[in-house]
This record gives C-alpha cells, structure tokens and sequence, in this order.
C-alpha cells in the first residue's frame, strides 16, 4: 500500500500566504489597535482559507491546529498553576514580606543597585515584570525623587531588575512559553539563557553601584515609601517563616523535580502559612486560588502590588498561546514555514550564520508585530527544528528569543511591553535605555555567540542530559 507525501502549497503561494498573514498582523496591532488575540485568530481563519483555496485538504488544517494547541497543554497547566501560586503567596504573606524588607534595606548610596536587586526578587517571586513595574517600580521611582536620583537613572535600575526576573523566573510565561515552543526543559532554558543575560545584569549592578555613590547624601523617606511600609506590616504577619514557600521551591528546583509538582508543593506550603499566620479561612483561601488575591487595605499603591494571581488571571495568557496556534499551525501544514525554512538552508552555509539568521528573523518580527506573546509560537515553533540539523541543541533559540523578545521588548516603544513601561515610570524609552545596559548587552552577546559558536550549546549536551 503506497503512502502520499501530504501536499504542500508552491513557492509562490507561501510567500503570499506569509505576506498576507504579517499584513493582517501589522494591520491588527498597530493601525487599527486591536487585542492581538482575535488579530491571531482571524488571521489563522485567513490562513486555512488560503491553504483550502491552494489546494490543501481542510482535514489536514485541522488535525495541524488541534496537534499544535495540544503541544501547548503542559505550558498551559503549568501558567494556570503559577496564577495559584501567586495568588497564595500573596495571601500567605510571603511576597509581602519580601517587599517590605527589600524597602527597609534601601539607603541612599546603594539605592540605584539595591533598586535593581528589589525589582529582581520581586519579579521573579511573582514571575511578572509587569506587576513589578506598576509597584515596586512606581514606589521606588517617587524614593528616586527624594534623593534626587535622576529619573532615567531610577528607571533603569528598575527595568534592569524587572525583565532579569521576568527572564530568569520560573513562574514567568516568557520562559513558560519559550520552552515549550522550543521544546526544552524550562530549567535547563533558563540556565543557558544565563550565558547572556547573567554577564550583562552584572555589569548593569556594577555601574549602578558606581553611578549611585554620587547620591550617597540623601534621605530615604517619602509619602509613598511610609505608605507601603506602614499598610503592608499593618496587614500582614512579617515573620520570616513566610519565606518557606520559597526555600521550598528554590530546593526542589535545584533538585530538578518536575516543574509542576515543584509549584504545587509551593502552593501547598503557602496554604498553610495563609490559614495559620495570616488566619484566612478555607473557603476564602480557595477563592483566592481561583480568582487572586484581593485586600482593600486603604492605599491604592499596596492594593495594586498585591492584588493579583489566581487561576483565572492566566486565562487571558492562555487564550493568546491558543490563538499563536491558530495562526501558526496553517502555515506549517500547508508548507509555508517548509518553504521559509529551506531558503534560511540555502543562506545559512553553518550553524553560526543560521543561529544568526534565527535571532534577527525573530528580533525584525518582534519589532514589526511589538508583541513577544506572538512571536515566541510563531517563530519558534518555525525555526526550532533546524537547529538539530545543525549539530545544535534547541536550548540556544530560547535563550536568543528571550534576549530579542522580553529583553528587547522596553526598548521598543510602539510594542505593548515598551509603551506600558514609559508610561508607568514616566520616563521614556529613549531616557532610560542607556542606564538600562542589560536589555541591549544581553542581545550583543547573544549575537557574539551566535556568530562565534562561543557558550553555543551543542546537540551533544541535550543527548547527554536525556541520558
């Protein structure tokens, strides 16, 4: 019994099909300003139409959507179980508690680093640089104006910890998503991603702390730094045994458990010290699971800080991973992405040039489209294939999509990320991107790497992991 190759679209009408999807795209997003979730699903429509209409059998359209959003039901369960978690270590006080020594140790010398270190250990504990922004940031940023600290300055220190987080954390969707699109072990992604973030997040510390000396002669005080600390520790029990939650997590990272029951055994813990320390009832507990965390505490920067997490605050994330896959998978089953791919074979003579080529392919569609939520699936679950045929583990793509994506993203003031980021700190994009040196040192070395085949994880090393 012979077996039929499935058809695939020509040259031509992939090329087409691609210029028409990046077309409704950049119509989508930055002409007409729409949620980019129904610009990807109406894209995706206009994909399989355009497929049917070349020739491919709407079966294969199909079955290609439903494999591909079944690929992404681990980063799916795994994003739903972060929101739980951040919403009990909300409830449980053990982000709270960080927050409000990471404010106490702040003095004016070291404002600048200790800043960027508070905004780090923020957005990695609620995997969100976002959140951080819009709390710690804000709080930090009117400190900045007491002792005179310029502004740019402050907004860096806080951008440089924000995104570190927002990159490194395990409860973060940047790393969620790209692991899976990437098809690699999140841990094991985020330890790689270090080879070029780590280096440039060091330098951007050492300059703050040199820069900040000059501000050594200040007070640190203001109505909104009194007002986080005087509601959080009159909400909340500080005891440092809040922080089990963390220590758990941390020690079973480190022993490589499986990321699941590792964020599970975190929320289990956090319960507790929520029904005991806090004295939060089960019933109000569960709802917090589900819904986030919510306190009317009286100050509107404190509600804003901790009023997040719950299972449905990932539902949104997750709807835009399910419309990426509406989009992307017609481009793969009819062919086009073959077709892309092969003229990328054609340019990239070795691995170090097709690295290359990768990391700019994705870093232009993230400036075109100003949404990594986008082009993480898309150019990811393109791409990610060709580097085992170049001898190389897929581990390197995550850690250049993070660098061209999340570390990219403040920089870029028509994306979504860049233009949320000057608008909260009130500091332009422009103003704050030279005390910023990690979000564009990080694409540097990235791109040195690349290009040399230095810190290039080889195909080698995941076989040795496996095994």
């Amino acid at each position: 019994m012979s077996t039929q190759s499935p058809k695939r679209v020509k040259p031509w009408q992939a090329l087409l099909m691609l210029a028409v999807g990046i077309a409704v795209i950049i119509a989508g997003l930055l002409v007409l300003k729409v949620n980019n979730r129904i610009v990807l699903a109406l894209d995706g429509v206009i994909m399989c139409v355009m497929a049917v209409c070349f020739g491919i059998p709407y079966g294969e359209l199909q079955k290609g959507v439903k494999d591909t959003i079944a690929s992404m039901i681990v980063a799916m369960l795994i994003l739903l179980v972060v929101g739980v978690l951040v919403g009990t270590w909300m409830a449980s006080g053990t982000v709270p508690v960080m927050i409000y020594w990471g404010m106490k140790i702040i003095t004016p010398g070291l404002f600048l680093p200790i800043t960027c270190i508070l905004c780090t250990f923020m957005s990695t504990l609620a995997g969100t640089s976002w959140g951080t922004l819009a709390t710690v940031g804000i709080a930090c940023m009117g400190v900045a104006q007491g002792l005179g600290v310029p502004l740019p300055a402050a907004a860096g220190a806080v951008v440089v910890g924000a995104f570190f987080g927002d990159k490194i954390s395990p409860l973060s969707d940047s790393p969620v998503i790209t692991s899976t699109v990437c098809d690699v072990p999140m841990m094991e992604g985020i330890k790689h991603a270090l080879i070029s973030t780590g280096p440039a997040y060091l330098v951007s510390l050492v300059f703050f702390l040199i820069y900040g000396l000059r501000f050594s002669g200040g007070t640190v005080g203001g109505e909104v730094y009194e007002d986080i600390l005087s509601t959080v520790s009159g909400n909340f029990s500080l005891n440092l045994l809040m922080l089990i939650p963390v220590v758990v997590v941390i020690v079973l990272i480190v022993l490589q458990k499986p990321t699941l029951p590792t964020f599970i055994a975190g929320i289990a813990v956090g319960a507790v010290l929520a029904i005991v320390f806090q004295g939060m009832g089960l019933t109000e507990l569960l709802n917090t699971m589900y819904s986030g965390y919510s306190i009317s505490s009286g100050s509107e920067v404190v509600d804003s800080m901790l009023n997040r997490g719950g299972f449905t605050s990932m539902l949104s994330t997750i709807g835009l991973l399910m419309a990426a896959g509406i989009f992307g998978a017609p481009l793969r089953t009819a062919g086009v992405v073959d077709v892309l791919l092969d003229f990328v074979r054609k340019v990239a003579k070795n691995s170090r040039t097709m690295a290359t080529g990768v990391m700019l392919l994705h870093a232009l569609f993230f400036c075109i489209t100003g949404a990594y939520y986008v082009t993480y699936p898309v150019i990811g679950d393109m791409t990610k294939d060709m580097f085992p045929e170049y001898g190389l583990d897929r581990k390197n793509l995550m850690r250049t999509m993070l660098d061209t994506g999340t570390g990219l993203a403040p920089l870029v003031p028509w994306s979504t990320t860049g233009s949320y980021t000057a608008t909260t700190l009130g500091v332009a994009n422009i103003g704050f991107a030279a005390f910023a040196p990690m979000l564009w040192l990080s694409i540097v070395l990235s791109f040195i790497y690349n290009l040399t085949g230095i810190g290039v994880a080889k195909l080698k090393e995941q076989a040795e992991t496996k095994d």
